[in-house]
C-alpha cells in the first residue's frame, strides 16, 4: 500500500508563509487628521478630572453716539461662561497563556510572536475605534457609546437596527433601553453580521424593542464625544446649553437632500455668518456621499482628481471663493448621508497622555493568581470637544450616490 499525504499527516510540519495578512479596515482617518493638527491635543490643561475653560458669548454693548452735552450708554461688559468637560476613561485588555508566550517565541515556524500580536494589535484595535468615536451615532446628543438604534420588536436572536457599520461578529454588547439592560440584553456575543441593518446574537434577547440601542459591553453614555454630538445646533455640550446660550450652537442642515455646490457654499457662509469665520479646514464626508460630490463635479467639467492639501491630507477639492480650496475627504466611518464642515484649529482632544500600558509597578505583563497566564492593561484617559461650536456645520439627510 502506498503512502499517502494523509497516511504521513500526523509527522508533517505546517510551514506558514510570512506575517499575518490583516483582513480588517485600519483606517482612522479623522481621528489622525484631528492629532496632527497644530492645536488639536491638549496636554497640560487636564486636571485630574475636569477641562474648564472661559467662553465669550456676548459683546460689550457699551457703545454709543450721542449729540453735544448728552448722557451716553450705560457702561456694558463682555458676557462670559466657563464651559466644563470630564475625560472619560478608556481600555484595552491582553490575557496571554504562559504556554503561548514560551513556545510562540522560541518556535520558528509560528506566525509571530504571540505577545507581540496580541500588544500591538489591542494597540491598533484602540485606535481604530478612536475614529469611529470621533463621529458618534445619530443619536450621540442621548449618550454617547451608542453603536445602533433597534428599529424592529425583537424576541429572538436576530435584532434588526439602523445600521450595522459599528457592529462586528465577536462584539459583546448590551441592548439598553436609557442604559439599562431590557429582558436578556446584557453581555451578549453577536454571532454574525447578515446585512447592513441586521446581526444576530448568541442567546434570545426577550426584549428589544424600537428605540432600543446598542452598545458595547458596559459603554453606554462612558465614551468621549463623537463629531455628532459636538457639531450639533441643539443639546448640552460642555456644560453649555443652546437654549440659554445661543450663540454655542453649530450649523446643522437636516432637510436638505440633494448635494449641490450652492449647498455646500451656504454651509460654509451660515458657519461663518455665525462667528465660526471663513476657516473651514476640511469637509469630512461618507463613501457615498463622496461618490455623489464625484458626480457633481464630473457633471459639471471640473477637474475632480484628488488633490494633496497642506498637513498631508489628500481628498477632492472644493472651491468656496476667495482663492480658498478646501478638501473634501471621504471616511469609512463617517455616518452616512452625512457631511461635515470642521475647523480642525477648533476640534480638541484633552487627555493626560496618548494609549500607554500600564507599569506602575515595573512590569506590563502580571501574572494571573491561579493560572499559567499573564494581563496587560493598555489605557487612556481623554475626551473630545471644542471651544468654538459655532465653528463648525453638517448636512446630515444628503442623498448618496
Amino acid at each position: 500500500m502506498s503512502a499517502t499525504l494523509t497516511t504521513v499527516a500526523g509527522i508533517l510540519k505546517e510551514v506558514y508563509e510570512g506575517n499575518i495578512n490583516n483582513q480588517l479596515n485600519e483606517e482612522r482617518i479623522t481621528i489622525k487628521r484631528i492629532e496632527r493638527t497644530a492645536e488639536g491635543v491638549t496636554e497640560d490643561a487636564v486636571g485630574g478630572k475636569y477641562v474648564t475653560f472661559p467662553v465669550r458669548i456676548s459683546r460689550n454693548h457699551g457703545i454709543s453716539y450721542r449729540a453735544e452735552n448728552t448722557a451716553l450708554a450705560p457702561a456694558g461688559r463682555q458676557g462670559l461662561k466657563a464651559a466644563t468637560e470630564t475625560l472619560k476613561y478608556g481600555y484595552g485588555r491582553i490575557r496571554l497563556t504562559g504556554q503561548l508566550i514560551d513556545l510562540a517565541e522560541t518556535n520558528k515556524q509560528a506566525f509571530t510572536s504571540g505577545m507581540d500580536m496580541e500588544m500591538d494589535g489591542i494597540k491598533e484595535d484602540l485606535q481604530k475605534d478612536e475614529n469611529r468615536i470621533a463621529y458618534g451615532h445619530l443619536d450621540a446628543a442621548i449618550a454617547s457609546g451608542i453603536k445602533a438604534k433597534v428599529t424592529a420588536n425583537s424576541a429572538g436572536t436576530t435584532l434588526t437596527v439602523d445600521s450595522t457599520d459599528y457592529l462586528e461578529e465577536g462584539m459583546v454588547i448590551d441592548v439598553t433601553a436609557a442604559g439599562t439592560p431590557v429582558s436578556g440584553g446584557a453581555q451578549k456575543t453577536i454571532t454574525a453580521i447578515l446585512t447592513a441593518t441586521t446581526f444576530t446574537v448568541d442567546v434570545a434577547i426577550a426584549g428589544a424593542v424600537i428605540g432600543n440601542y446598542v452598545s458595547r459591553f458596559g459603554d453606554y453614555n462612558q465614551e468621549p464625544h463623537g463629531l455628532n454630538k459636538i457639531i450639533d445646533s441643539t443639546g448640552v455640550l460642555h456644560g453649555l446649553d443652546p437654549a440659554t446660550t445661543p450663540k454655542w450652537v453649530a450649523y446643522e442642515d437636516g432637510s436638505t437632500t440633494a448635494l449641490t455646490e450652492l449647498v455646500m457654499v451656504a454651509a460654509v457662509d451660515n458657519i461663518r455668518k455665525a462667528g465660526g469665520g471663513p476657516n473651514i479646514t476640511a469637509i469630512f464626508a461618507s463613501l457615498g456621499v463622496r461618490r455623489a460630490y464625484w458626480n457633481l463635479l464630473t457633471g459639471l467639467r471640473r477637474f475632480n482628481e484628488p488633490k494633496r492639501f497642506d498637513g498631508g491630507l489628500t481628498g477632492l477639492s472644493f472651491m468656496y471663493g476667495e482663492g480658498t480650496d478646501i478638501p473634501v475627504v471621504a471616511d469609512p466611518d463617517t455616518p452616512a448621508k452625512h457631511m461635515f464642515f470642521i475647523n480642525e484649529k477648533e476640534i480638541k482632544i484633552w487627555r493626560k497622555k496618548d494609549w500607554y500600558w500600564e507599569d506602575r509597578d515595573g512590569s506590563v505583563l502580571k501574572w494571573v493568581v491561579d493560572y499559567d497566564a499573564f494581563e496587560g492593561l493598555m489605557k487612556k484617559y481623554w475626551q473630545l470637544g471644542t471651544h468654538k461650536r459655532n465653528a463648525h456645520g453638517k448636512l446630515t439627510n444628503l442623498t448618496e450616490a
